[in-house]
């Protein structure tokens, strides 16, 4: 059920939106759901359980549509009833695989077309998600139109008399396959997240915010919706829709083209941090600039070593004279790390994340996941590299930001605990064995 403190109500300039009834504690759970519908990506598919959603180096393979893994058949018998009208659309399409977007539709109808289990519940229906489609621009529209046909094909199998059966399953606004796309896409393009938010229906109503009161994360298969600031009663809640660390007319651009609003927030409207993320000679950071996409391109295609190469000169070429603020810098930064980590090159992927701290720091004021994610990475090197004290101090600051974005009984607040009596241990032992 919906949580007391909250309530629907309309927020200016931005439609429907929930509010705090009471005063809600920083850190504090707010809402927990399970998503409408979710899917895995086609990308992690041999990586990840196709129902807990745990990471395993082996998994179980579905035998008849050879596409969906588990952990073990405990986890394959408990998907089944959400797998088993998935599975023949799939088996259909072999050796092809749908798009994530079109198995994440289809996932979502199949979930509208079963009865309700809380419909009476929710304060915010599918049929009142805004769809777009008529401010939508012609190539997006064209596109969308495109994963309604191959949801249809997808579908054949299963579901043949698709646009019958949504239409007498379904509310008006929601019946044509083009509309319950934009509704359920809103205009992303790729699976994360905030998108499998956006089938969860009681989270849909949060509206963004670039420095948001609330973050969501995933534990398990459930979303939970936290506060990473006090929030007083009457105080809108809030989320980010998309990654904050960007400039502000990069925010703005995403936002009109994914979600078809201009932000107004007073990150926004101050232009907030980016002074800082623009920080050095103008003529030094535009090389790093114009060579992102480049590096970007090297990182999809998996090639560390080019990337690696790549990063290092473009990073000496500039050297002290661009701030580690500087937010092309610091992504640049964050490719070497990446690129040293999967190279296996400990020593300068740790030297290359402890670079890029500060500017987490600065560009988080409040606690968020990828900040606590970043010092936990790094913590994990300086231990394994025998940097104890630096790792127990790193770790305690994850900590910090961790047990407010995620909780205390979250696996990775549990997992930065095991790490930090680990440090604590190994740094006793030495200290005895000095004696």
């Amino acid at each position: 059920m919906m949580a007391p403190i909250l309530e629907r109500f309309v927020s200016p300039g931005k439609g429907n939106g929930l509010r705090a009834t009471g005063r809600i504690r920083k850190g504090e759970l707010v809402i927990s759901a399970e998503p409408l519908a979710c899917c895995v990506s086609n990308r992690l598919a041999k990586e990840v359980c196709h129902h807990c959603f745990t990471r395993r180096e082996s998994l179980l393979r579905c035998s008849q549509c050879k596409t969906a893994h588990y952990c073990n058949t405990a986890c394959q018998k408990q998907a089944w009833s959400g797998h088993k009208r998935e599975c023949k659309c799939l088996q259909s399409l072999l050796p092809r695989l749908p798009t994530d977007s079109v198995r994440l539709a289809a996932r979502l109808i199949f979930a509208l077309l079963s009865p309700s289990k809380s419909s009476s519940e929710e304060l915010y229906t599918l049929e009142e998600h805004e769809s777009h489609l008529t401010s939508m621009p012609e190539k997006k529209k064209q596109g969308l139109s495109q994963l309604a046909s191959m949801l249809e094909l997808y579908l054949q199998q299963e579901v043949p008399d698709l646009l019958q059966e949504m239409g007498s399953a379904l509310p008006p606004s929601c019946q044509e396959p083009l509309s319950l796309i934009a509704k359920g896409d809103q205009g992303q393009e790729s699976l994360n997240a905030y998108e499998l938010c956006c089938t969860t229906r009681r989270l849909s109503l949060l509206n963004h915010d670039c420095r948001p009161n609330c973050v969501m994360v995933f534990e398990g298969t459930k979303l939970e919706l936290r506060a990473v600031r006090d929030i007083d009663p009457e105080d809108e809640l809030t989320i980010s829709y998309i990654e904050t660390l960007s400039l502000t007319e990069d925010r703005q651009r995403q936002l009109e083209e994914q979600y078809h609003f201009t932000c107004h927030c007073q990150r926004c409207d101050s232009r907030d941090k980016d002074g800082l993320m623009l920080s050095g000679e103008e003529g030094k950071w535009r090389l790093l600039k114009e060579a992102l996409p480049r590096l970007e391109g090297l990182k999809a295609e998996s090639n560390w070593e080019m990337l690696l190469e790549s990063s290092r000169h473009l990073l000496s070429s500039v050297g002290g004279e661009i701030p580690e603020e500087n937010l092309y810098k610091l992504r640049i930064t964050d490719m070497a790390l990446d690129a040293s980590v999967h190279l296996g090159r400990w020593e300068e992927a740790m030297s290359y994340g402890v670079t890029t701290l500060p500017a987490y720091r600065q560009c988080y004021p409040d606690p968020h996941p990828v900040h606590g994610i970043q010092l936990m990475r790094v913590g994990k090197l300086q231990h394994y590299l025998e940097n104890i004290e630096d790792a127990l101090d790193t770790f305690k600051q994850a900590y910090g930001i961790v047990k407010f974005t995620h909780g205390e009984d979250h696996p990775l607040t549990t997992e930065l605990t095991m790490k930090m009596k680990e440090c604590h241990s190994e740094m006793d032992h030495h200290s005895s064995s000095r004696r």
